[in-house]
């Protein structure tokens, strides 16, 4: 009976006690679930005012950078859109099909520098653009441009013949380059010595330095044989990169005999290269029968050949009247340039000719310059 008595009082509180956790628990559900949901949405909706910058700049960029139509920019001449040709297009489908063809043309513009000279063999200066006629290939050319003595940089190679033929008139000779280089060089100038007998020799390469190039001139030797051809390509071979005029001196007695190149070789490097060569024969002695008739006549046609003089000197004094004259024509010549016009022969080698008109006395002028050009490189 105690027993029992107690289960009953024990058993009610229990239940109570479970009746009332349960009921807890609902009442805590309910209260707490609006205010999640509450605070939930005060959450989202700060940062969404934190972000709202942000987001109004990003879409104003991205507006910025996606590309509008050409009619959408508000230009005054718009483009109407593709859609809008179609009919067009439609009329003509060939025109639509064929692409558009570009033709180019690669014309060089041909330099000729010319120099002129009146009845007794002075320079004739102040001739104008007017009073010169072009013909390549004996159709008349435009003169594209014109200038006087140009303040074209000057490059020169100076080839000295050292072999044993020279030995005795070197020293003379070396003196009178030196007298030259110190007399014709400016700051924007360059000149370059060799020295050639068996073999070729490049002295001083180019250089404006007046030191330099004494320097150089007191440390050529003298050999045995002559290699003139050889001397004479290699020279061109180093104006051909050179800009402005080019001139090549070559100081000799006329002799060839070990050269690998030939004439012909040596003519077509000096053309390529527009050089302008100048030929000094040395001859001791006019009727000496160990002349070298033959090397003097290719040295005179490539000299004519290119625009250039030659000259005999036997004597000091003519060395130095040889040097002041080409020092005189450098310094008057006429640079005319032109783009050739369409050409129709199947030559590589155009021919040039240049008249000049305007003299006062009634004598005609002696014009000199390049008689022509090639069209494309030698394979030598």
């Amino acid at each position: 009976m105690r027993r029992s008595s107690l289960r009953g009082p024990y058993e009610t509180s229990l239940r109570a006690f479970w009746l009332n956790a349960i009921f807890h628990e609902k009442y805590m559900r309910n209260f707490r679930e609006p205010q999640r949901e509450k605070t939930a949405k005060n959450y989202f909706s700060v940062r969404m005012r934190s972000l709202l910058p942000f987001l109004t700049i990003a879409v104003a960029m991205s507006q910025a950078q996606v590309p509008k139509p050409p009619w959408a920019t508000g230009s005054t001449n718009p483009a109407k859109p593709a859609s809008s040709d179609s009919s067009k297009n439609n009329d003509n489908p060939s025109a639509a099909q064929a692409p558009e063809t570009t033709l180019k043309v690669d014309v060089k513009l041909v330099n000729v520098f010319v120099t002129v000279t009146d009845e007794h063999g002075a320079p004739v200066a102040g001739l104008k653009k007017e009073n010169f006629t072009l013909l390549e290939d004996g159709k008349p050319q435009t003169i594209s441009m014109f200038d006087k003595e140009s303040a074209l940089p000057l490059s020169i190679v100076v080839d000295i013949d050292t072999s044993l033929s020279t030995r005795k008139d070197l020293p003379l000779e070396l003196s009178s380059a030196r007298r030259f280089a110190h007399a014709i060089l400016r700051p924007i100038d360059a000149l370059s010595l060799y020295g050639f007998n068996e073999i070729v020799s490049e002295v001083v390469p180019f250089t404006s330095d007046l030191k330099t190039i004494d320097h150089g001139i007191d440390r050529v030797r003298t050999g045995s044989a002559t290699a003139l051809y050889d001397a004479l390509y290699l020279g061109a071979e180093a104006l051909q990169s050179r800009k402005g005029r080019k001139v090549l001196v070559v100081i000799t007695d006329g002799g060839d005999t070990v050269s690998r190149t030939d004439y012909k070789q040596a003519v077509r490097s000096a053309q390529e290269a527009e050089a302008i060569v100048y030929s000094i024969i040395v001859v001791p002695i006019e009727a000496s029968a160990g002349r070298d008739i033959g090397g003097e006549h290719a040295l005179i046609q490539i000299s004519e050949d290119t625009g250039g003089k030659y000259f005999y000197a036997t004597s000091v004094p003519q060395l130095d009247d040889a040097f002041r004259k080409i020092s005189d024509e450098l310094r008057t010549q006429y640079l005319l340039a032109y783009y050739p016009s369409q050409r129709f022969s199947d030559s590589s080698f155009r021919r040039i000719e240049v008249k000049v008109d305007g003299s006062s006395s009634g004598s005609p002028f002696t014009v000199r310059h390049r008689t022509g050009y090639y069209t494309t490189k030698s394979k030598f």
